[in-house]
């Protein structure tokens, strides 16, 4: 009796078991399953991105192909503010895909060149000055070279509609780490370098724009007077940077761009991987990309926003103000700005981005913050507060104001005040107007809603 009864307990316990290995079971698929759904949906944002992008070259190569043969002021305006609006489209829809500034050094730089030239001639038509013999010259160049990026681009969209290459392998290593070479074999990430190699010398491009040779050619404000640094170091900074062993940390790559730097590159559990630039000079962190999305939204943004926050604390980054975040596909990403007493520094600029389900920092960028950084004399203002808001529009109330240093179209940096101001319809519009002069230098649209906010 005693033995039927220990068998019954015996078959008991088996079901009891067998029932919760079921149930976790379940709950295990579930979860890949959801995991896998969040995956594709970030994939499939990605692949639409990247069609954006092809179709915004292709007709930017258009607009410069007609740009050649426009002769009157009125045409040669309108061709070059459609290919500075194509040159932004295409810049919009690279700053989403999952590349890093050193991958695409060329290309972005590109992209920015012709629309910032385009817009410098379009005002230049706009008061009345027909193309000369050089700018038709300059925009022949460029347009030989929108012409290779395009057809580069389409060839790899191609290759991806035909399968030979996923979204996914775009960034995100196809090979493993061999540790015993302490470095990474060749990824799939090259096909897009392939196309950076290919770029021709381009024109010098004398104008008053951000992306002109003479503005371009300066060195990086926080790297000067520092001492260029091996791989060996670089690779320490990028450890402390992941706040991880310098034994898990391997050298991917050098770029010999116009910021020449170290790559290295470290994997996640689950086969995702951490990819960090350090500036061969200086050995500053360049930018830091995660290919781990989590795809989840668990937490608020003011809790995103602290996590971002704390980063920059503990990273050294000290008295940076937010500005600007937005929230798209579970990735919250923030605009970081120096402040210098009660300035605020734009041209210091460093972008975050936070996973809204991990919690963890997926996206570093400090570009900005490289090319400019600097502790500034900063002259006082000539007009007052009251003076400078004369310079805005009565139809517009003015919510809040302060101190701001912006770079002009030339890449110099003005003194101004920053009016955020709100019309009748409840559109805000932001207005810098010269500390010194009085006069309005810029305004921008402020467009906000429950994702966070973006300028225009």
């Amino acid at each position: 009796m005693k033995h039927n009864k220990k068998w019954k307990a015996a078959i008991i316990a088996i079901c009891l078991l067998s029932v919760t290995v079921l149930g976790l079971g379940i709950y295990a698929a579930a979860a890949n399953a959801k995991a896998e759904k969040y995956k594709l949906q970030i994939s499939n944002n990605y692949q639409h991105a990247f069609d954006e992008l092809v179709t915004a070259v292709g007709e930017m190569d258009s607009a410069l192909q007609k740009s050649i043969y426009a002769v009157s002021p009125a045409l040669s305006g309108a061709v070059c503010t459609e290919i500075f609006g194509k040159a932004m489209t295409a810049q919009m829809s690279l700053g989403v895909l999952p590349f890093s500034t050193y991958e695409l050094e060329q290309t972005a730089g590109f992209i920015s060149r012709v629309g910032d030239y385009a817009f410098a001639l379009s005002r230049a038509a706009a008061a009345g000055e027909s193309l000369g013999d050089e700018q038709r010259e300059n925009l022949k160049a460029l347009a030989e070279s929108s012409a290779l990026l395009r057809d580069n681009m389409k060839n790899l969209q191609r290759d991806m509609m035909d399968g030979v290459l996923t979204m996914d392998e775009l960034y995100k290593s196809e090979k493993r780490i061999d540790a015993a070479e302490e470095s990474l074999p060749s990824t799939i990430g090259e096909s897009m370098r392939l196309i950076e190699q290919e770029f021709p010398e381009l024109p010098s491009l004398i104008y008053d724009g951000p992306f002109s040779n003479h503005l371009s050619d300066k060195s990086p404000a926080l790297l000067e007077n520092t001492e260029e640094i091996d791989e060996n170091k670089g690779r320490e900074v990028a450890a402390h940077f992941l706040q991880m062993p310098k034994t898990k940390v391997f050298p991917v790559w050098e770029s010999d761009g116009e910021l020449p730097c170290y790559v290295y590159q470290t994997e996640l559990s689950g086969g995702e991987t951490q990819t960090v630039a350090v500036t061969k000079q200086g050995g500053q962190v360049l930018s830091m990309l995660s290919s781990d999305f989590s795809g989840g939204e668990n937490l608020e943004i003011e809790d995103a926003l602290g996590v971002a926050d704390e980063f920059l604390l503990s990273r050294g980054y000290r008295n940076m103000e937010k500005s600007y975040y937005m929230l798209q596909d579970g990735i919250l990403t923030a605009n970081y700005a120096y402040t210098q007493g009660d300035v605020t520094c734009y041209p210091d600029l460093i972008k975050l981005s936070v996973d809204m389900g991990s919690g963890e920092i997926c996206g570093f960028e400090a570009l900005g913050y490289i090319s400019s950084h600097k502790e500034r004399e900063i002259a006082e203002a000539q007009v007052s507060l009251e003076e400078a808001s004369a310079a805005v529009p009565e139809e517009l109330q003015v919510e809040s104001n302060r101190l701001a240093v912006i770079p002009n179209p030339g890449g110099e940096e003005v003194l101004c005040y920053e009016f955020v101001c709100v019309n009748e319809e409840e559109q805000r519009y932001i207005i810098y107007v010269d500390a010194i002069s009085g006069e309005q230098e810029k305004i921008l649209i402020l467009l906000e809603d429950e994702n966070g906010s973006l300028t225009l």
